[in-house]
């Protein structure tokens, strides 16, 4: 790649989503019990128990847990981007605009596997007392260790591209 690059310019940009199948099947699964409700209570108009809830709750449940949940977690994408002044994340629909690192902020960064479990509690925006990580698949990251001694870990399908085009922009620190 040229390295002359305008400010605006993407060196690396990558989207991932949540796509784990036993994460999915509970989805699935959980949707499942408000179409029932929808179904059976609302439209066969087979009351549901002894003390049924009344049809408009069994149809806020539908909207909220049978559509909106799915969708809710189909929408969601970790958005990274490196670019000459800084790498920007979006974790989109929770963030509104792209959180960025500036390059001045950081004191060192490496391509590295971690343990979504046991390192963050698993997949998504986590804080933890050993740094704060964005991910939503699989094991590989690149970890910022900002000058305030903050740690932030991105994950990523793509660990040497994203650290390589780190590399492009800023020499690398060791630890």
């Amino acid at each position: 790649m040229n390295s002359t690059f305008n400010k605006s310019e993407i060196i690396f940009k990558e989207e991932q989503r949540f796509r784990q199948l036993w994460l999915w099947v509970f989805i699935i699964l959980a949707s499942i019990i408000p179409w029932l409700g929808l179904i059976i209570q609302v439209i066969l108009g087979q009351k549901l128990g002894n003390n049924p809830a009344p049809d408009w709750i069994i149809i806020l449940m539908w909207l909220f847990f049978g559509i909106g949940f799915p969708l809710l977690f189909y929408s969601i994408k970790l958005i990274t981007e490196v670019h000459k002044d800084g790498i920007h994340i979006r974790f989109f629909p929770f963030h509104r605009k792209f959180k960025n690192f500036q390059y001045a902020e950081i004191e060192s960064y490496l391509a590295r596997e971690y343990k979504p479990i046991r390192e963050y509690g698993g997949w998504g925006i986590r804080y933890t007392l050993g740094g704060m990580a964005y991910n939503v698949y699989g094991n590989k990251g690149v970890q910022l260790i900002l000058k305030n001694k903050k740690k932030i870990l991105i994950g990523t399908q793509k660990p040497e591209e994203f650290y390589l085009a780190i590399s492009k922009v800023i020499p690398q620190k060791t630890f």
